[in-house]
């Protein structure tokens, strides 16, 4: 850890700064975006699948897909441990990308 010197010359450990920047690996969360979209095609093709079977057609097929949506992205909550500004920019990565691409996978 490393300690900083204050105007007043107490020393501070740079853990206990409260307006630190937090850094991201530009991979990482490239990786977890794609994660993300994977994760919602999957789903979008095992819930067409089943509404198939079920005969879910038109307005409730419609439902359904967003059901499984929500489903998805609690998982994807639960998978980050609820501590999704870990993994990601924002809570609205995990809950909209890869919504409407998913949606023309099930029309």
């Amino acid at each position: 850890m490393a300690v900083h010197d204050d105007s007043n010359g107490q020393k501070k450990k740079s853990s206990d700064s409260l307006d630190e920047i937090p850094t991201f690996n530009v991979e990482n969360m490239q990786n977890n975006t794609r994660i993300i979209n994977y994760s919602r095609t999957f789903m979008s093709i095992i819930g067409g699948v089943i509404a198939g079977i079920l005969g879910y057609t038109a307005l409730t097929g419609f439902i359904f897909y967003f059901v499984i949506m929500a489903i998805t992205t609690v998982g994807l909550a639960a998978k980050t441990g609820f501590a999704v500004h870990s993994f990601f920019d924002s809570w609205n990565q995990i809950v909209f990308d890869g919504i409407l691409g998913g949606l023309l996978v099930t029309l």
